[in-house]
């Protein structure tokens, strides 16, 4: 997990540089952006990725369990980061560190989002290797039998995630940056990173085994995952609609 961390966020911030750094996909030929912005926005990113993926897993997956044991909520070489939490705190330390630095917070996140990709492909591959987050038994062709899992073959539905999270969501996002002039819309790229993952974890939920203290919910048709999952499909999708639309808008004019 280390070496997927490492990875995952070493990859993205030298991709943020390049899209902060490459002025012709930015409004008028110049970005909002520098690249030493980007390099001192790496320490908040950590943090919020850190921080907010374990409050996310604790009070999504299992508050019981820390609850009774408050102490191990610290305990993140034991596992247990959430995604939607990690999300949650991403954002707040952008919040954080455009009111400090003064920089623009929709060109920001818009970078974060494009870049976000790397990590989740490499977190993904790091839940296969450790033999975790396995899907349900299954009789496909390619299903695996999971060294945790029983003695049952099953979806890897951890290289499903790290396909359409990682690489098929980097790729779409790649076209809106550097072919639709997404950049030149702020907050489209970000909503088009939180319909395109809140789709592409719906969709594995189908094949993934949910966590076992939770279960399936609502007679069987739910997981958590996909609670937490559709609202961010719908959310991402008006939020593209609402930032398009602003740009679409003529400004204002002046008065003299």
């Amino acid at each position: 997990y280390g070496l997927a961390y490492v990875a995952g966020i070493l990859c993205g911030w030298l991709y943020g540089r390049f899209l902060a750094g490459n002025a012709k996909l930015w409004p008028n030929g110049v970005s909002p952006i520098t690249k030493l912005q980007i390099d001192d926005m790496l320490l908040y990113l950590v943090l919020g990725i850190v921080l907010g993926g374990r409050l996310g897993y604790v009070i999504f997956y299992d508050p019981m369990q820390y609850l009774a044991d408050p102490p191990t909520v610290f305990s993140v070489w034991a596992g247990g980061m959430a995604f939607h939490g990690g999300l949650v705190g991403v954002t707040v330390a952008l919040v954080l560190f455009c009111r400090q630095y003064k920089v623009p917070f929709y060109s920001l996140i818009d970078v974060v989002a494009a870049s976000v990709p790397f990590g989740l492909l490499f977190g993904r591959l790091a839940n296969f290797i450790n033999s975790e987050l396995w899907g349900s038994p299954s009789n496909v062709p390619w299903a695996m039998v999971f060294p945790t899992g029983g003695p049952e073959p099953r979806h890897p539905s951890q290289l499903y995630e790290a396909f359409l999270e990682g690489i098929l969501l980097f790729i779409v996002l790649r076209l809106l940056t550097h072919h639709f002039d997404a950049l030149k819309k702020p907050g489209v790229v970000t909503g088009a990173f939180v319909c395109g993952y809140g789709i592409a974890r719906t969709f594995v939920e189908f094949f993934r085994e949910p966590d076992q203290q939770i279960g399936y919910l609502f007679g069987g048709w739910f997981t958590m995952g996909m609670l937490l999952s559709l609202p961010m499909a719908i959310a991402g999708a008006a939020l593209v609609w609402y930032f398009a639309r602003a740009a679409a808008k003529p400004a204002p004019a002046k008065r003299n």
